[in-house]
């Protein structure tokens, strides 16, 4: 499913989800990794769905939707993988903005270096990047990116874009206990994005189960003092802590939605039994997915939450493309 949600967000409100990217595709392997870990490390574009493709499923999804009276305030490229390493992505936006709504990317920043990937995003209208550190032994622990990058050379590259880019640029900045979130090195990362001069600084916490064992949320301490400093430094920092568990979006397909969210946005218990509430469904619906190994769960920090079960070799799907 490419096009999945709409997912409440705070910062995007309603989101509908565009998945551009087949499943565990990304540049890094972050440890705190809400989707698990990365199956295949990659900095090289490649062409995965026809943009067209990707455009019909949106269309349709929305339609849907306004059938229904849903709305939706962002076309969200937030997929199981780092979106910029689709080649279609800036061809998939101008079709899209036919559309007549916003376009936000989520992206680690990997592959800003590349003009090809900064004329691409040029056509959004929110791009949100990630900058978790400015310490290249602390990225090379926190995010274990592909062997082929250079934090340095990232860095610049999103100064670069900043220059070129006219719409609104935000930061996103995940604490993890005893990583990321000592004064120093919050210090540094607060020193680049004043020259970064983002819109907003998002600070996030790992409250969904990570790819790796261990991984913990920053203490209120850490993260009271990255505020303060941030916020020292003249940036606009919020947190993103909270979960939304209402607010989702459903079509006539309960059980497809579920897996399409998931497989992006892993759900707890609470959020999960709100969405069959809304969308007057119950809970057999979950335990059938379970049964048929495509949807598993995982506790962490106390609570129960629900993922897809991503397939080796998932069937193709009629609107993929071969290369």
């Amino acid at each position: 499913m490419i096009a999945f949600g709409p997912i409440p967000s705070r910062r995007f409100g309603r989101s509908l989800g565009i998945n551009n990217i087949p499943p565990h595709i990304c540049s890094f392997c972050c440890v705190y990794c809400q989707v698990g870990r990365t199956t295949r490390m990659s900095i090289g574009r490649e062409s995965f769905y026809p943009p067209e493709s990707v455009f019909n499923e949106v269309k349709v999804r929305l339609e849907e939707l306004r059938s229904r009276g849903e709305t939706v305030d962002y076309l969200s490229f937030v997929p199981d993988g780092e979106p910029t390493l689709d080649r279609n992505l800036g061809k998939t936006i101008r079709l899209l903005k036919s559309l007549g709504i916003n376009i936000a990317v989520v992206t680690n920043s990997t592959l800003l270096w590349d003009e090809s990937v900064r004329r691409d995003l040029s056509g959004a209208d929110w791009v949100s990047v990630k900058v978790d550190t400015v310490d290249d032994g602390i990225w090379r622990k926190l995010n274990r990116a592909h062997g082929g990058l250079l934090l340095e050379t990232i860095l610049e590259g999103l100064l670069q874009f900043r220059k070129s880019f006219r719409h609104r640029l935000t930061s996103e900045t995940m604490l993890v206990d005893g990583i990321n979130d000592q004064p120093k090195s919050l210090r540094a990362t607060a020193e680049f994005l004043k020259k970064l001069k983002p819109d907003g600084v998002y600070l996030a916490l790992p409250t969904r189960p990570p790819a790796e064992g261990g991984i913990r949320p920053s203490k209120k301490e850490s993260i009271e003092t990255a505020l303060k400093i941030f916020k020292a430094k003249g940036l606009k920092a919020e947190c993103l802590f909270e979960e939304e568990v209402s607010g989702f979006g459903h079509s006539q397909s309960v059980a497809g939605d579920i897996i399409g969210i998931v497989s992006v946005h892993p759900m707890s218990e609470q959020a999960m039994r709100e969405y069959l509430r809304e969308a007057k469904a119950d809970w057999s619906v979950v335990e059938a997915l379970l049964h048929q190994g495509k949807l598993k769960f995982q506790e962490y920090d106390g609570k129960k939450f629900y993922k897809a079960v991503i397939l080796k070799r998932p069937p193709k799907s009629p609107l993929t493309k071969t290369h």
